[in-house]
């Protein structure tokens, strides 16, 4: 009787019958570093402006502006298992709008993640500020990822030797949105509130559910929760003016608390003062009382309010965009383009970063004009102060006194003064 193969034969065999069946297809092997940022750059040669103008990145240390090199490890957990929040900033006319309300919500969704900031918020939020001052984007968004980190590929994360940050400017045209736009009740399964509530990357159903719009020919989609009441949009919050002209907008209890739609319900009551509006409130709705609203609009940063003219085929209200929905997207686009201090970043940021490289760049040279110098008998020696390693921005530390040089044949000074 035959014996039976062994298992590397076996092995041996399948693999000859791979490379038989695809014989006609190489894989490439990049046999340098060099070819292989040859080949990266490739992609980028023919872009004449870049999408995506700066990037900051824990793992390097700093700001990236090569587009090329805007890359993030394949064992990073975030990209493997899904271990990751993030959240979004607007960049219109050169400022931040609302950077601090989305940065606490990002910690606040890190924090249910089991996610450990590797900085404090101070140094996140200067992070942010200076990439985006790097980046000289106007307008776009700040998009920015905490992970648990790279360090493996198993499912848990305790092996990861810490958590890392990454940030992207995105350079994008958007503007007040005037026309409305279908929806329709989506039947993909929304997340359940313990994951809805926190800003993390497992955007599946998401991203199915406005697939699930498109292919109807529809916008977007809503999401009814297990009760039957309204929840939100697959990436969006959502607003509706009942006929009684009331403002409603879902409790946040089982949905994401949107930074848009909370300053949304603090600028309404604008139009209550006027009389335009009875009332502002979030409160559950059924799907029948919310299919008759007068008015009903999505609520985002970029939109920032999105007039929604009719849901599964049905009109809502008179199947035009509404008076009070342009008047509540008017307060909103007014405040993102001249609100206060408090939602806005100061201005010219782009402006001052320069000024401070500027600066920089004049205080190196002055010490390069020192370095080896004759003062009052004396020859000075310059040295730059390295920074830490082992901490961002840490305390400057040097490198201990010069060595000894060969003196120019002008002096026979001793090197007693070392800065």
């Amino acid at each position: 009787m035959a014996s039976n193969p062994s298992s590397d034969q076996k092995s041996d065999e399948m693999a000859t019958m791979e490379v038989e069946c695809g014989s006609d297809f190489k894989v490439h092997v990049f046999s340098s570093s060099e070819e292989l940022l040859e080949k990266l750059h490739e992609k980028w040669s023919s872009v004449e402006k870049k999408p995506y103008p700066a990037m900051y990145s824990s793992i390097y240390g700093g700001i990236i502006l090569d587009p090329a090199m805007m890359v993030i490890p394949i064992d990073d957990h975030m990209v493997h298992r899904g271990h990751g929040v993030f959240d979004t900033a607007i960049i219109l006319d050169g400022y931040l709008y609302e950077l601090d309300v989305h940065l606490d919500r990002f910690l606040r969704s890190a924090s249910k993640a089991r996610i450990s900031s590797p900085f404090p918020r101070s140094t996140l939020r200067s992070i942010l500020v200076q990439m985006t001052a790097a980046s000289q984007c106007k307008k776009g968004t700040l998009r920015y990822w905490l992970s648990a980190g790279p360090g493996n590929f198993l499912l848990s994360s305790s092996g990861c030797p810490t958590a890392a940050f990454y940030a992207v400017v995105i350079a994008d045209d958007f503007s007040q949105c005037k026309k409305g736009v279908k929806v329709i009740t989506s039947t993909i399964p929304m997340k359940s509130p313990e994951f809805a509530t926190m800003k993390n990357v497992n955007y599946l159903p998401n991203v199915l559910s406005i697939m699930e719009a498109e292919d109807k020919g529809a916008f977007a989609s809503i999401w009814i929760d297990e009760e039957g009441f309204i929840a939100e949009g697959p990436n969006v919050n959502v607003a509706f003016i009942t006929k009684d002209k009331e403002l409603i907008l879902p409790s946040f209890d089982k949905i994401l608390s949107g930074c848009t739609a909370k300053r949304l319900l603090g600028l309404a009551p604008k139009l209550v003062e006027q009389g335009r509006l009875k009332s502002v409130k979030t409160a559950n709705l059924t799907v029948e009382e919310a299919k008759g609203s007068a008015e009903m609009m999505y609520v985002g940063s970029t939109l920032p309010i999105l007039p929604i003219i009719m849901w599964d085929e049905q009109p809502i209200g008179d199947g035009k965009v509404g008076d009070l929905t342009m008047a509540l997207s008017d307060l909103l686009w007014h405040d993102m383009v001249a609100g206060p201090d408090t939602q806005r970043m100061e201005k010219s940021f782009g402006a001052k970063y320069k000024r401070m490289q500027t600066l920089q760049d004049e205080a190196m040279l002055a010490i390069e004009n020192m370095d080896e110098q004759v003062f009052d008998g004396r020859l000075i020696y310059v040295e730059i102060a390295k920074p830490r390693r082992d901490r961002f921005r840490g305390c400057p530390k040097t490198s201990g006194p010069p060595m000894v040089k060969q003196h120019s044949q002008e002096t026979n000074d001793e090197a007693d003064c070392w800065y």
